[in-house]
């Protein structure tokens, strides 16, 4: 009965454990597959990353470790290349999979200059980003 009791216990600590990560997440709920970059503070300074394919009406965590930032920003294309997501904040991206340190001056860089859409996570630790047809 003990080791029943304490199996039980172990499973719990696991599943609140899981439970306690924080997370962004953006689900695609439009009919095409998408291509997403994502930027956000780390260490002080401004980064880029992508690219993340997500299916038609699939999810996927961008960001698994302690989210830290209110603001997180995202771009996305459909698989041409073009952008779907209207947003004001002038960020760097790549052609292939890229991790760009700053934001500024991207073209003089050797980067492409993207308009990522912010997201206000409103400080939260798990957020989800609903990518719809509709999206400002």
């Amino acid at each position: 009965m003990k080791l029943a009791v304490m199996a039980g216990a172990a499973l719990l600590a696991v599943l609140a454990s899981s439970e306690a990560h924080a997370e962004f997440t953006v689900c695609n709920q439009t009919l095409d597959v998408v291509n997403l970059a994502v930027g956000q503070k780390v260490d002080n300074a401004d980064q880029t990353d992508g690219w993340w394919t997500i299916g038609a009406n699939q999810c996927v965590n961008v960001i698994r470790e302690e989210m830290t930032n209110r603001y997180i920003y995202v771009y996305a294309t459909d698989v041409f290349g073009h952008a779907i997501l209207t947003g004001s904040t002038e960020m760097c991206i790549e052609r292939r999979r890229f991790s760009i340190r700053g934001i500024d001056e991207c073209w003089q860089r050797g980067h492409i200059a993207a308009h990522f859409l912010e997201v206000d996570t409103l400080e939260q630790v798990r957020w989800t980003f609903f990518l719809t047809g509709s999206n400002p």
